[in-house]
């Protein structure tokens, strides 16, 4: 299957009073047509600038993308060559994005009709009239009752539960080749996160959609990707299929993830695994591996050489020093 994004080394930093950070250290991954790629990670890793360099939205200044590229759809456009007014045109329209929070990110001034009609307009030119009926089926797909009245609703008249199914309307009313979800279920209870993930999933199916899922629920990953990306201080630390990463993990980042989430089958009910101490500093990212302050298998060269990305086999990688044949052959783990 073809790919319809290919990112490839992606450098982002910030410049702050207090010097660069390094955001995103070379982030490299590819999705394919009508595949869901979540992209997992503690707080701070790199995920939201990722995605939303991706569609173009860091703020320049104080963000600088440093290298690398960004290549979209059959023709492998690199979104990063284009200039604002070029970007434009595909956001929207060739690439949706879902934001984290509906309330700060919908217009508290316009009516969600007005807010879905804008794009429908904009970009594929439907009168008024056209652009209206089609946000009430746009509502309606999304599994809002009424859509003929609500769509004259203000945001604030609208659940947290609703306001995200209207963010879904809206990033799917130009049928978008990729929808960018960054965690899409951010501040809603159990109950309206799995009815919105349940959304998603139909609706990928419906239309075929790639998604790029950004989150840091296990539970979200596991009920709607395909594959997955694990993300740690700007940097992919290990990728592959869901049973790959889930069950054969080989990173002890992904193992201390997946040690920490709470399980019901466990024997030791209730009782949780953290990764001790923190992330490091992205204004002087470490020489080395930048988990091995945390790694309780850190070797000596973890400190001082940062490990290669290693196929372990299909499309199951990871960056780790006891990947290497000579860690396996002196048997460590």
């Amino acid at each position: 299957m073809k790919n319809i994004l290919e990112v490839k080394d992606l450098k982002v930093s910030f410049h702050t009073y207090a010097g660069e950070v390094q955001a995103v250290r070379g982030v490299s991954f590819d999705l394919k047509k009508g595949e869901v790629l979540a992209i997992v990670g503690e707080s701070g890793c790199g995920k939201s600038v990722t995605s939303q360099t991706i569609m173009r939205l860091i703020p320049s200044p104080p963000s600088v993308i440093k290298g690398g590229s960004i290549l979209f759809d059959d023709n492998k456009i690199d979104l990063l060559q284009l200039t604002l007014k070029e970007m434009e045109s595909i956001r929207g329209s060739e690439i949706g994005m879902i934001f984290q929070d509906p309330m700060t990110s919908l217009n508290p001034t316009m009516t969600i009709g007005k807010q879905i009609t804008e794009g429908l307009i904009k970009h594929q030119g439907l009168t008024k009239e056209k652009a209206i009926q089609q946000a009430v089926e746009l509502l309606e797909m999304v599994g809002i009752p009424h859509p003929e009245n609500r769509i004259k609703q203000y945001p604030h008249e609208f659940s947290g539960g609703m306001r995200q199914r209207v963010m879904i309307a809206i990033s799917l009313a130009c049928r978008p080749k990729l929808l960018i979800a960054d965690e899409p279920t951010t501040a809603l209870d159990v109950t309206i996160q799995a009815q919105i993930i349940d959304l998603l999933k139909e609706l990928q199916q419906k239309t075929g959609t790639s998604i790029i899922m950004i989150t840091h629920n296990l539970g979200v990953v596991a009920e709607i990707a395909q594959r997955v990306a694990v993300m740690y201080a700007g940097k992919i630390v290990e990728q592959g299929t869901i049973d790959d990463v889930f069950y054969r993990s080989q990173h002890p980042y992904t193992k201390g993830l997946l040690q920490s989430v709470l399980r019901l089958d466990d024997d030791e009910k209730g009782k949780l695994v953290p990764i001790e101490g923190m992330p490091p500093d992205l204004l002087a990212p470490p020489v080395g591996c930048a988990f091995a302050a945390r790694c309780p298998h850190a070797l000596n060269i973890c400190l001082k050489e940062e490990p290669k990305n290693k196929v372990i086999q299909g499309e199951h990688s990871a960056a780790c020093w006891l990947m290497d044949e000579r860690a396996k052959k002196a048997g460590i783990l």
